[in-house]
């Protein structure tokens, strides 16, 4: 699933994928990687439906297809560092082992692979370990890149595909779950969409955050096509779609705001009341997530500044 696919079947897809819930426009590249493309394409430029599709077309590619030397200075400038397959399942997996009371509940990892377990997930009696509970319990993945702790259609560092039933990410998992406890259709949409609704993480460049929305875009069909035995249609992607563009947001993680806002000086203005300031341009906007289940959003610095009072 790709950008001119989803233009030429999907166009409203594409164009949900591409918002910035927070700042109210596209997401940004953030990056100098496609800046001699053409001006659409520099690092401070929203990330528009002309520039990646058309004569654009395929110019934003994962980043085991990228040049080395492009790697290379991702790496040097944003500290950008893909984990391998395996080291995500053990870290995963030691998540679930915290959740449940025990090890090796989805697979048994060995050496530098794992092995999928067989059967139905078997779940605590308490209803405060439910497997609902389970799919609805949170789950975040910090500076995400293409979302390999997430979902897990692909080896990030090797690009092997890996098959469904061998998948370890987080939203991976609670698909699973979903699909060995429900029996008819509408219960499998429902859950779904829950298990996306608790399913969040964050990335500073556009490239990479655009690739992490598709991934889990595409890992819905999967999983569906699995399930129900049909691909999902247009207003189905479209409602997954927009849990992507709140779920999994643009960030510059030190500071809890876009690519490029001037943190500092919002804070600083936060805290002087002056009525007779003219401001020459708006104040830049810290980042929201929304808590589907309350019906709320907030501002990601709020629940961490919450999080570190308790």
């Amino acid at each position: 699933m790709d950008e001119q696919f989803l233009a030429d079947q999907y166009p409203d897809v594409l164009r949900t994928l591409l918002l910035d819930r927070s700042a109210g426009r596209n997401i940004l590249w953030a990056t100098d990687d496609y800046k001699d493309l053409s001006q659409m394409h520099q690092g401070q430029a929203e990330i528009t439906f002309a520039a990646i599709t058309g004569e654009y077309a395929g110019v934003i590619a994962p980043r085991v297809d990228k040049p080395a030397k492009v790697q290379a200075e991702r790496t040097k400038r944003k500290a950008e560092v893909f984990t391998p397959s395996w080291v995500c399942n053990l870290q995963n997996n030691l998540v679930d082992e915290v959740w449940f009371g025990r090890p090796d509940v989805f697979n048994r990892a060995s050496e530098k692979t794992w092995v999928a377990t067989t059967g139905k997930i078997d779940f605590s009696e308490e209803s405060s370990r439910s497997w609902k509970v389970y799919v609805d319990e949170n789950r975040l993945e910090i500076t995400c890149g293409e979302a390999p702790y997430l979902v897990s259609r692909y080896d990030t560092t090797s690009g092997e595909k890996i098959p469904l039933g061998e998948r370890i990410g987080l939203l991976d998992r609670k698909l699973r779950v979903v699909s060995e406890n429900v029996d008819n259709e509408q219960e499998w949409l429902k859950w779904s969409q829950r298990a996306f609704e608790a399913t969040y993480g964050f990335e500073y460049q556009g490239d990479s955050l655009l690739l992490a929305r598709e991934n889990l875009l595409a890992s819905y069909g999967d999983y569906m096509l699995a399930s129900l035995d049909r691909f999902p249609t247009a207003g189905e992607l479209k409602r997954i779609a927009v849990i992507l563009s709140w779920n999994l947001w643009q960030m510059d993680g030190l500071t809890g705001f876009p690519p490029y806002s001037d943190a500092a000086y919002y804070e600083q203005k936060q805290n002087t009341l002056d009525l007779f300031e003219i401001e020459s341009s708006p104040l830049p906007v810290p980042c929201h997530i929304r808590d589907w289940r309350a019906k709320k959003t907030h501002t990601f610095n709020s629940l961490l500044s919450e999080r570190r009072q308790k």
